[in-house]
């Protein structure tokens, strides 16, 4: 009895994913991953700059969470990777993540990975994780490149200690307010910015922090990386003078200075110097945030000159 024909292929179907990757020309195969939440850091330029495992498990992966299908996409090509992309994202997260979790339970295995760096940091991924962990769901992180510690690192500043704020308020009244509450913060601080927006934050940090040193890290790790560093003061008025930047931008700054206790002369002074432009309210603020004193130990006390100037 003769066999049937073969079918034809369907040029519609998807294929299955390889489960291979290239490393410098040789195909890897990725071995089998287990069930759960794979969180994958990824290159933050350089596309060199990821681990074998990382390559493994997004190798493996039945599908790989990711913020921009588009910018994953060249990750994966550049490394022979055909498994499928699935947006996630600030805008779809709502709506995802009970599919996602659906998909976890029934024993699929996901990677989530950001447009570059380590995924969770300064986006939205955290409520997946959390909620996964709620749900006595697996969850591992494949640890890799980072923007926050690479320029921490490249800095000079000290790092025993180091406080990351993300991305400072965009309107100036905000901002300034914030950088009020974190003056006496001791420990160096590690912020994102946009080119467009660095200048004034530069200004606003000058105003708030003085001369502190600093640094400005730009294109970390890619080809026209650059650190720049100087006081905040030195800085500031650099980029007052030039072109916006371009490329993503990390500022870091150094901690205060260890001062002694505030005495009550220097407490004195600086509420006369405050009460005389600002309010009272303003001028406890800007006290209480420049000495570390608590806001009604300096309200008290500019209640009583107050008084006592009446």
């Amino acid at each position: 009895m003769p066999r049937p024909a073969p079918a034809e292929p369907d040029p519609d179907a998807e294929s299955p994913p390889s489960r291979s990757f290239l490393v410098r020309g040789h195909r890897l195969s990725a071995p089998a991953l287990a069930p759960g939440l794979h969180v994958v850091a990824t290159p933050i330029g350089t596309l060199g700059d990821i681990t074998l495992r990382a390559l493994e498990t997004l190798a493996a992966a039945d599908a790989v969470l990711c913020e921009d299908t588009r910018v994953t996409a060249k990750l994966l090509s550049h490394y022979g990777i055909s498994t499928r992309l699935v947006a996630y994202h600030e805008h779809n997260a709502a709506e995802m993540r009970p599919k996602i979790m659906a998909r976890i339970e029934a024993g699929e295995r996901l990677a989530l990975v950001s447009d570059a760096g380590t995924p969770l940091i300064s986006d939205p991924g955290f409520k997946l994780v959390r909620d996964l962990a709620a749900a006595d769901l697996p969850v591992t992180h494949l640890p890799g490149a980072s923007a926050v510690l690479t320029a921490l690192v490249l800095a000079g500043l000290p790092t025993d200690r180091f406080f990351f704020e993300g991305f400072l308020p965009a309107k100036q009244a905000a901002r300034r307010a914030r950088l009020a509450e974190l003056v006496r913060m001791p420990a160096t601080l590690v912020m994102f910015d946009t080119g467009p927006r660095v200048a004034e934050s530069l200004a606003d940090l000058a105003e708030a922090f003085g001369p502190r040193p600093a640094a400005l890290a730009r294109e970390l790790t890619k080809r026209f990386e650059e650190v720049r560093r100087g006081a905040l003061t030195e800085l500031a008025a650099a980029l007052a003078q030039e072109p916006a930047p371009k490329g993503e931008i990390v500022l870091v700054v150094g901690p205060p200075d260890d001062e002694p206790p505030t005495s009550a002369d220097d407490l004195d002074a600086l509420l006369a110097a405050a009460l005389a432009r600002a309010s009272v309210k303003d001028a406890v603020a800007e006290v209480s945030a420049a000495t570390g004193l608590k806001r009604r130990d300096v309200y008290a006390r500019a209640l009583d000159l107050a008084k006592a100037g009446a």
